[in-house]
């Protein structure tokens, strides 16, 4: 696969990109409109892709309908992801004979797998711009061409991928936002398309992860996540991700909350459990995805670590990290799962007690090795499954729950909840939600509450009064 380098000259021709297309389309009002699929590295990338637009001149469409240029971004690994990409992008033929000089374009992971993308921009003649992930960096150059050619493009290339910084990032407004550290996996889980799409572990340096940081907490967030398809394999010239974890709180004080995700149980180390003990502000969750209860469908989906290696982490968490909590991701009917695979994963559910769980019924991904087997589960075998360990799950949340019970921290109120009578909400910092009355004009800020109960699979109490 091809392997380049994005230096200060790309990023420079690049930013001078976006600065003709803006001189090029000044007062003529163009609006972008992004759609994202899937998980949080599609949303950073939507975010670049919008930090763009905007350099260009371009402000944000609140609906497709106004805007010049609409963009989806796609992801390919939950299941009918194909086919609802191609539904919504059928959808916009209407809106291009309205307005002809409307361009629509294609990108993200889906489009990363070539015969995919090959046959959405040959089905949809209307689709101007298709593009894989690694071409992102490519984006203002392909606008600039289709605005002044208006040739369709269609650019999808294999690369070990690379480290860009740099380019505009326009953020969605909030209080907490995410800060890669790295991009692309090395796991080649045997169910898994992103090493595909999103090429080979490369890891950013400590000193732009702290910079972008704390240019973030300049703008006014509170909470920051470090992403990863697996932070706890980040390595830039020796420096371990516990490591940068202690760098990034020490050297940002104003930031209040510090996240991560995602974990991989074989990479968490002792030294991560240490440092979400000794850092007050590292918060108290870790997402740390199981994926089954079997050690012989973990084997099958080369997950490289046992039941008993997961529940030793377990223990030493809870065992290390005052009131520390897991969430987790699971797939029920992976190829060859038997009812007594399945009933392991559903005793290890009752043995963790989750504070809450992303389940997902197996899918085949093209190109993955589990796709090719032929053992593959019947689709009414794997939704029951999904409904039963949904059902066990449930039956886990409230023990989980009433030990909150009197329990007092902060929260981040994130917003209202109208159900039923208004309620302010927000997590504590290990990820649990309460619901509080309050005024509105706490939206943003931190404030101490105490638990009184249970409120659906979240916890309700007070806002505690200080003594000023």
């Amino acid at each position: 696969m091809e392997r380049t380098e994005f230096g200060e000259n790309d990023l420079r021709l690049c930013l001078e990109t976006l600065d003709r297309i803006e001189a090029k389309t000044h007062g003529m009002n163009l609006k972008y409109y992004i759609e994202t699929y899937g998980c949080q590295m599609n949303e950073h990338d939507s975010e670049k892709l919008a930090g763009m637009l905007v350099r260009a001149g371009y402000t944000k469409a609140e609906t497709k309908n106004e805007a010049d240029i609409i963009i989806f971004n796609t992801c390919c690994v939950r299941e009918h992801a194909e086919k609802r990409t191609f539904g919504n992008v059928g959808f916009i033929k209407e809106l291009k004979q309205l307005n002809p000089r409307l361009i629509l374009g294609v990108c993200g992971c889906m489009m990363q797998q070539k015969e995919v993308a090959k046959r959405l921009f040959s089905r949809f003649p209307f689709v101007d711009l298709v593009f894989g992930t690694h071409e992102l960096k490519n984006f203002p150059s392909m606008l600039e061409k289709l605005l002044d050619e208006q040739e369709r493009i269609f650019r999808v290339t294999e690369s070990d991928g690379e480290v860009i910084e740099g380019l505009p990032v326009e953020r969605a407004p909030g209080f907490a936002t995410f800060v890669n550290i790295m991009y692309g996996c090395n796991n080649f889980c045997t169910y898994c398309i992103v090493p595909y799409v999103r090429g080979r572990e490369r890891s950013r340096k400590p000193e732009d992860i702290v910079r972008e940081v704390r240019e973030v907490v300049a703008e006014g967030y509170s909470e920051v996540t470090l992403l990863g398809q697996n932070v706890n394999s980040y390595n830039y010239d020796g420096m371990t991700f516990p490591q940068l974890l202690r760098l990034v709180h020490d050297e940002v004080p104003e930031l209040k909350r510090l996240r991560f995700m995602t974990s991989h149980p074989k990479d968490l180390s002792d030294e991560l459990i240490l440092a979400m003990a000794e850092l007050d502000r590292v918060c108290k969750h870790i997402h740390l995805p199981v994926q089954s209860g079997s050690d012989r469908i973990l084997k099958l989906m080369n997950r490289r670590y046992t039941t008993a290696d997961y529940m030793l982490l377990v223990e030493k968490l809870r065992a290390a990290v005052l009131n520390v909590e897991l969430t987790t991701d699971i797939i029920v009917g992976f190829p060859g799962e038997t009812e007594e695979d399945f009933e392991s994963t559903c005793e290890l559910v009752r043995s963790v007690g989750y504070a809450n769980a992303y389940t997902f019924a197996y899918s085949p991904r093209e190109g993955t090795i589990a796709a090719a087997r032929e053992d593959q589960i019947p689709e009414e075998v794997k939704k029951e499954r999904l409904n039963r360990l949904n059902a066990v799950l449930a039956s886990t949340f409230p023990a989980n729950n009433e030990k909150y019970i009197g329990f007092e921290g902060d929260i981040l109120v994130e917003g209202v909840d109208h159900r039923g009578e208004p309620l302010l909400f927000g997590k504590l910092s290990n990820f649990k939600m309460v619901y509080v009355e309050g005024d509105k004009s706490l939206i943003g800020s931190f404030v101490p509450v105490k638990v009184d109960g249970l409120r659906f699979n979240s916890l309700y109490g007070h806002i505690v009064k200080t003594e000023a």
